[in-house]
């Protein structure tokens, strides 16, 4: 199992990598955008980047599946294997010139998630994690923070592409946390937010909606660097499931008791 993992990590970042260069050489160039909703939007270079990390994973693993978030491909749908990637989360981020993206690349094994790896190439730091091993940043050993009160905490969310129909609801979570923590943050890319909890830049993030190539690989590094993933009340995660809370693990019974008692409020 050893030998297949040092192949599947190298795999990924050989994947991240090259899609990274793809990222650098179009950054602050003009860009092509489309519409995938009212601001849920799509660059030739998010279609540019998946094409070129399925390349990759197909020339070393031609019969794994693979479903990525602009184009899920069935190939191999079967096989014990597959790859979840995001080939550019942050993409409105990308968009506007603001430098917090990241590329998401996460393998499965018969439905369990073994690997995680997200790089962001515009600051050139690489989150990895396998299953059972630990995560790091750039090969040095990752560990959540010690904060032990919400109060003191730093937060992170980020809200879904329904939130001008839903804008109450999702605002309710938000004024729930803001009033009992010391900050939040709204970054753009929640991948990348949940490698910052992993790392200890930040304390706790939720969100809802999110999608499996969001979060695959960024859950496993937070696990593995010792914090908790769990839904809005506290029960199992899910990639597939609506609900994403992470935490460095001290704080999250607080915020889940929170999350709860906001979904409660308001009824959706």
């Amino acid at each position: 199992m050893t030998g297949d993992i040092m192949q599947f990590l190298g795999t990924a970042w050989d994947a991240a990598n090259a899609a990274g260069e793809i990222i650098r050489g179009n950054w602050q160039q003009p860009k092509t955008i489309d519409y995938k909703g009212a601001i849920d939007l799509v660059t030739t270079v998010d279609r540019d980047c998946e094409r070129k990390i399925i390349e990759v994973i197909r020339q070393n693993f031609s019969n794994h599946s693979i479903l990525a978030e602009e184009e899920t491909d069935l190939e191999g749908k079967e096989h014990e294997y597959r790859w979840i990637v995001d080939p550019l989360d942050g993409t409105t981020n990308f968009a506007h010139g603001y430098p917090q993206v990241s590329i998401s690349i996460a393998l499965e094994q018969s439905g369990q998630v073994i690997l995680g790896l997200v790089y962001d190439p515009l600051h050139r730091e690489c989150f990895r994690a396998v299953s059972g091993q630990g995560a790091t940043l750039n090969g040095d050993r990752l560990r959540t923070s010690v904060v032990n009160e919400l109060d003191r905490a730093l937060l992170a969310t980020g809200f879904p592409y329904d939130r001008r129909e839903k804008a109450d609801f999702y605002l309710t979570f938000f004024k729930a946390f803001m009033t009992r923590c010391q900050g939040i943050r709204r970054n753009g890319s929640a991948a990348l937010d949940l490698c910052y909890v992993a790392c200890g830049r930040l304390d706790g993030f939720w969100e809802l909606k999110l999608k499996p190539w969001d979060i695959a690989a960024g859950a496993l590094i937070v696990a593995e660097a010792g914090g908790r993933l769990s839904d809005f009340f506290g029960k199992e995660f899910s990639i597939w499931g609506d609900e994403t809370l992470a935490s460095n693990g001290i704080i999250h019974g607080e915020m889940a008791q929170i999350a709860s008692e906001a979904a409660h409020k308001h009824v959706d």
